[in-house]
């Protein structure tokens, strides 16, 4: 198994739709939320659209899908996250499956799958959230048998930022694992707020030592140095700050971070380049909602060719531009790229 993501699945429910259900479930176009009570019927209502499409979803898991896209070759890519024993769990496993990327779920039988209501309105989305399963990987899932081989045997082993509010323990497994054999750890900042709440915040401190590639955007790098008390919002001299955190593996790190538009900074060893991104008109434009997914899918798909650094940088760079010109993290049959 060259790559293993680790991460929240989530089946994401999406629809074309008018106004008026955005409005009957006060929910805002180009807005994501968690789900509460009064948004539970939603669900059933997006079920039932004629055009309902079911997409495998969740950070990570757009990842590792398109990675996989990338690759094109079976068996290279494999996945764990917590599911629902439920119907919506089985349409999770096989639109993954579908894409080429070996399900390895944990099922809780008595919470459903999460699930991401995406209500289309022209080339706005609205997104809400119910975490459930997701929420309830347990590390145990790692230790078994058949687990514990993938891990052991996978080459890169990836997790968004969001995955330490739910599984500490099995992100130490990984990392650890991945010392002790001498392959790479991989692990994106994801999100502000996970950095700005001390015990997932926590997470990051102890794990960056074991990390080798760590990826994230120029707002969230922002907020680690925010949060650090690093005094600066120029992003080179945080993604350098960023490598330069010591090892636990005595290896060198590479900092990643996107920054929209403008030229991605990647750092190794003190060292900063800046590499390009393929700029779309807006018109092209359908979902830019897994433009960061979708980048380091390609850049994790270029490492497991033995790639450099830029190289990994061209493959994110494609790999973004495609999905952003669909809707929800999909992509066509075969990616037109030439390694």
């Amino acid at each position: 198994m060259a790559l293993l993501g680790m991460g929240n699945p989530l089946l994401d429910i999406s629809a074309e739709v008018d106004q008026a259900l955005l409005d009957k479930y006060g929910l805002k176009s180009n807005d994501a939320i968690l789900a509460e009570e009064k948004h539970q019927p939603l669900f059933a209502e997006m079920i039932k659209m004629p055009k309902v499409q079911y997409i495998a979803g969740g950070a990570t898991q757009n990842t590792i899908r398109v990675a996989q896209w990338m690759l094109q070759q079976p068996g290279a890519t494999a996945y764990m996250g917590c599911v629902g024993a439920d119907a919506n769990g089985q349409q999770l496993r096989k639109a993954c499956e579908t894409d080429g990327v070996k399900c390895l779920y944990m099922e809780d039988k008595s919470t459903p799958t999460g699930t991401c209501a995406t209500l289309i309105t022209g080339i706005e989305r609205s997104l809400c959230t119910n975490l459930a399963a997701a929420n309830n990987y347990k590390v145990d899932h790692c230790k078994q048998a058949e687990n514990l081989k993938v891990i052991e045997g996978a080459k890169i082993i990836y997790s968004a930022g969001f995955f330490a509010t739910v599984s500490p323990e099995a992100i130490k497994l990984a990392a650890e694992q991945k010392a002790k054999d001498g392959n790479i750890y991989c692990m994106n900042l994801s999100a502000p707020f996970l950095m700005q709440v001390p015990p997932f915040k926590a997470v990051f401190v102890e794990t960056i030592p074991y990390v080798d590639f760590l990826f994230g955007n120029e707002t969230e790098a922002k907020t680690w140095a925010e949060t650090e008390g690093w005094e600066s919002t120029d992003i080179e001299f945080i993604a350098t700050r960023l490598s330069l955190i010591p090892s636990a593996k005595g290896k060198k790190r590479t900092v990643v971070i996107t920054q929209g538009s403008d030229p991605t900074i990647v750092c190794f060893n003190g060292q900063v380049t800046k590499h390009e991104i393929l700029v779309l008109p807006k018109e092209k434009l359908v979902d830019t909602n897994g433009a960061g997914d979708s980048y380091v899918g390609g850049f994790l798909a270029g490492m497991v060719k033995g790639l450099s650094a830029a190289e990994c940088c061209k493959a994110g760079a494609y790999a973004a531009s495609v999905i952003v010109q669909q809707s929800g993290c999909t992509f066509p049959a075969k990616p037109d790229y030439k390694w």
